[in-house]
């Protein structure tokens, strides 16, 4: 998760793209415990690969492995070399049965690990396979080959960025093959080079499917994203928070209401996020994630973004609001 979020600007301006909201939780968060109710077995450390994002951010990180009973580890890439140069800087945490997820990224699926697999990669179908890496399945059902954003038409099944090793330490040497030799694609390390050299040396990787993949790289697939794990999630205590004042207005489910939210005269919903102690006035508001502390009034907003502590008003249809930002019209 050490990516700049560059697609996710402003918001990613003062925040990391992992830690930012989907139904109340930081993206991080909610992909950590999935990976967790899918192992099946206790997790013993969750490492977290990040760029210079602070000590608050990382006593964060920390916290949220230690809320599952796992160790927190924080690693650093300094330069965005990467798939394969990226999961090397956690190298110590590559012991044993590993689980690799890139956060901008979120899954369901109804699946447990199979621990007779050498590996699982999971894949979804998509209409355009060329912005992803992609696997070719052979007759017996294991991946035959692995392809980084093919030119021409190979397969279909997305890699969407969540592997399963047996072997955790026979992935890092192959990873660190790659750099000793220099060994790039798209003047990149690749992981997918990493896995194709453990597949011709015999392991057996498996595909796994998901049912529901969700993106996050961009306000809209975010605002999607966010929309969509409401849904999920509707009807679930841990979309209201404690102290919510409600007043003349109306929610229209499935929404996230933080903790301390005031909503007067106002319209809310379906697949809004309202931060903790936002306040929002006079407003009609759809498919929107709002954050923590901000101050939204007269205002008619669909597929939209604002930030904590922001002040918004005016005639406005759509709008992506950083932290800290004063807007009126």
């Amino acid at each position: 998760m050490a990516g700049r979020g560059s697609r996710l600007r402003p918001h990613t301006l003062t925040t990391p793209k992992p830690l930012i909201p989907i139904a109340g939780k930081p993206i991080v968060q909610r992909l950590v415990e999935d990976i967790v109710k899918i192992c099946g077995e206790k997790v013993d450390e969750i490492a977290f690969i990040i760029g210079d994002f602070g000590k608050e951010v990382e006593e964060q990180l920390v916290g949220i492995a230690e809320g599952l009973g796992a160790k927190g580890s924080i690693y650093f890439q300094d330069k965005p070399l990467g798939t394969a140069h990226a999961i090397l800087c956690a190298a110590p945490a590559l012991d044993g049965e590993t689980v690799i997820a890139f956060a901008d990224t979120l899954f369901k699926a109804d699946f447990t690990l199979d621990p007779d697999s050498d590996g699982v990669i999971w894949v979804k179908q998509v209409d355009d396979p060329s912005a992803f890496g992609v696997v070719q399945i052979a007759d017996e059902g294991h991946i035959e080959n692995f392809v980084e954003k093919p030119e021409t038409f190979v397969s279909d099944l997305a890699i969407i960025g969540i592997y399963y090793m047996k072997d955790g330490p026979a992935l890092r040497d192959e990873m660190q093959y790659l750099i000793d030799n220099n060994i790039t694609d798209k003047g990149e390390y690749q992981l997918t080079d990493a896995l194709e050299a453990m597949r011709l040396k015999g392991a057996k990787l498996q595909p796994g499917t998901v049912d529901h993949w969700m993106d996050c790289g961009n306000k809209d697939a975010t605002v999607d994203t966010n929309s969509r794990m409401l849904g999920f999630l509707d009807g679930m205590p841990e979309l209201r928070g404690e102290n919510i004042t409600l007043e003349n207005s109306t929610i229209t489910e499935p929404c996230y209401i933080g903790e301390g939210a005031v909503i007067r005269n106002s319209k809310i919903g379906p697949g809004v996020s309202v931060g903790a102690n936002t306040t929002v006035e006079n407003c009609t508001i759809t498919n929107t994630i709002i954050q923590t502390e901000s101050f939204v009034k007269d205002i008619d907003l669909d597929n939209s973004m604002i930030g904590n502590k922001a002040e918004v008003s005016g005639k406005f249809k759509t709008l992506s609001v950083g932290d800290f930002s004063k807007l009126e019209a």
